[in-house]
């Protein structure tokens, strides 16, 4: 297995007041293609800011990331156009278009790789049956549960065909049952496209469902 990532170094401090909290302290790590990496810590530990950076949304400090062996460049366009090719995100609030159907919803994100409007209906529908809501094509996220709803981003962001995805708490609004669902739906289906997962949870029980789990507290790696 080859590195899709390779972060040296990170260091992220914010001033809040007359105080410095270290967001992240000296991170270094690596991330292999394909791989479903977990990062796990209590509030405040370090593990969005870490992701956000390894996505592209936010940037260090001091420190370098490599993604497949070229750095990162720190200015926004160049970070929009990363993000755009190579990265897809799942939030815990679904952040779906709520005038659009779930069908539209994803079209407008495969809009960013796909240009023909046939491509984009077969993209949509492909990728909505693929987390088992081939039938709910025309539905507006109103008319969806909240595991409907995170299975409908979830299509959203493998639509992209993304080389990383990004996914911060995604069974944050979940009961348990569905949580472990849409878990291992995400685990499956990445696992399919050969895409590289970094998840962030504070759910140890989902352990169990990534190949490797990446401890923080205070802005430092505890172990993995």
């Amino acid at each position: 297995m080859s590195s899709i990532i390779q972060a040296k170094n990170l260091r992220k401090y914010y001033e809040t007041g007359k105080k410095v909290v270290k967001a992240l302290d000296d991170v270094s790590l690596t991330i292999e293609k394909g791989e479903f990496v977990m990062v796990v810590g209590p509030s405040g530990s370090g593990k969005s800011t870490l992701v956000n950076m390894l996505g592209g949304v936010d940037v260090p400090d001091t420190g370098e990331i490599l993604f497949e062996g070229e750095p990162l460049k720190r200015n926004s366009g160049a970070l929009t156009k990363f993000r755009r090719k190579n990265v897809s995100f799942v939030f815990q609030f679904y952040s779906l278009i709520p005038t659009l159907t779930a069908k539209e919803n994803i079209e407008v994100a495969a809009e960013m790789v796909f240009k023909s409007r046939k491509e984009l209906s077969q993209i949509a529908k492909e990728s909505l049956e693929a987390v088992g809501m081939g039938d709910r094509l025309n539905s507006y996220p109103s008319q969806l549960s909240g595991g409907e709803r995170q299975r409908v981003a979830l299509a959203r962001a493998l639509s992209k065909r993304p080389k990383l995805m990004i996914i911060d708490e995604p069974t944050g609004q979940l009961d348990e049952e569905t949580g472990q669902r849409i878990v291992e739906l995400i685990r499956d289906q990445a696992k399919q496209q050969q895409t590289t997962v970094l998840m962030v949870t504070h759910d140890l029980e989902l352990e169990k469902y990534s190949e490797r789990v990446i401890k923080m507290r205070s802005g430092k790696l505890l172990e993995e």
